[in-house]
């Protein structure tokens, strides 16, 4: 459920005395904050398609095919980090949004896994073809 405007109101004001108060505590909760994450990578891919155009337009006016290449490059590799980055943060904003949606009809929201590297996945399937492998000669 959304907050009231004076409730959030309230909320800033605290947060802007808390970070008067003590700010090193309040850089340490700011830094926790996934949105900043977000906008931080964000800005820094903006830089990254920035630099690249930088280094296209050069490339154009020297006539050097290499600055050209690399700017392109750059220019990609720093969309597809800006990519990535949203997507993860869209399906991060899906889970919460999911999560409130069962917790406001009454029921309780699912226990996600924690998160496995490949090989960990990887791992755990081979444990569990071992596992009934075993089982299947033990009934035989």
């Amino acid at each position: 459920m959304p907050l009231s405007e004076h409730e959030q109101r309230q909320l800033e004001q605290i947060e802007q005395a808390l970070y008067r108060e003590d700010p090193k505590f309040g850089r340490l909760v700011r830094s926790s904050d996934p949105r900043v994450h977000y906008k931080r990578k964000l800005v820094q891919a903006l830089i990254g398609v920035l630099a690249g155009a930088g280094l296209v337009a050069a490339g154009v006016v020297t006539r050097h095919l290499y600055l050209e290449a690399a700017g392109a490059a750059v220019i990609l590799l720093a969309l597809v980090w800006a990519l990535v980055t949203w997507r993860r943060h869209a399906a991060r904003v899906r889970a919460v949004r999911e999560r409130a949606r069962l917790v406001a009809q009454g029921r309780s929201a699912p226990r996600s896994r924690p998160q496995l590297g490949w090989r960990a996945r990887m791992m755990e399937r081979m444990e569990e073809r071992w596992r009934r492998r075993q089982e299947g000669d033990r009934r035989m």
